[in-house]
């Protein structure tokens, strides 16, 4: 089942064109990757799809099961990001804000998702440490954590392995690999081709101005 589907979608910024004659769809249950140069319209398109910026043409149909419950974004890191002065539990706890509605507190159960995404990322023992001690890979988890928080069945994710050495590059890309396989939908910004190939159950790469479905 198609979560959203893209109908001769184009994309930009103003009146400038990114990319044009997009056709393509994200199915449920999907490791989708992006990839592609810098200035091919990754982020670009991402954020159009997201609702952030509007189509320049053509249309996005959203099925009833992307909505902003089930959807968790989590964009690149900014330096001012890795040093913020919070506790991983804050971090991590404060992606259950959108569940609260009208109601001013953290209920039992916003607690125990988020100790749950701790434990579910291996980062339980550090929900007591700053954020800024960590390490850039642990900090990765943490902000992965805090986005599960918020996404009841599907992660955007803007480059999450940037920065990275190959190491911490292939746990990362395994850790969403195996979230996928839990039945967490997943559409993914890379540069990573080899990463994509391996992981990715669909490929979208972009070009200047061109695009092709890899698979």
């Amino acid at each position: 089942m198609a979560l959203l589907e893209c109908k001769n979608l184009c994309v930009g910024y103003g009146s400038k064109i990114v990319q044009e004659n997009l056709d393509f769809s994200v199915e449920k249950g999907d490791y989708f990757f992006m990839i592609g140069e810098n200035g091919s319209g990754k982020s670009t398109l991402m954020k159009t799809m997201l609702g952030f910026i509007k189509p320049l043409g053509g249309t996005i149909e959203y099925s009833p099961e992307w909505n902003r419950k089930s959807v968790g974004y989590l964009p690149q890191t900014s330096e001012i990001q890795k040093t913020f002065p919070a506790t991983v539990w804050e971090i991590v706890l404060s992606g259950c804000q959108s569940n609260l509605g009208l109601f001013p507190f953290y209920r039992k159960s916003d607690r125990d998702l988020a100790m749950s995404n701790l434990a579910r990322l291996g980062i339980q023992d550090f929900a007591k440490r700053a954020f800024k001690e960590l390490s850039g890979g642990q900090q990765q988890r943490v902000l992965l954590a805090r986005t599960l928080c918020a996404a009841s069945s599907v992660l955007v994710l803007d480059e999450p392995a940037k920065g990275f050495d190959a190491e911490i590059t292939e746990i990362m890309y395994g850790l969403v690999y195996e979230l996928n396989k839990e039945g967490m939908t997943v559409i993914t910004i890379s540069h990573d081709l080899e990463a994509a190939s391996k992981y990715g159950s669909r490929v979208l790469k972009l070009g200047k101005r061109s695009w092709e479905v890899l698979k």
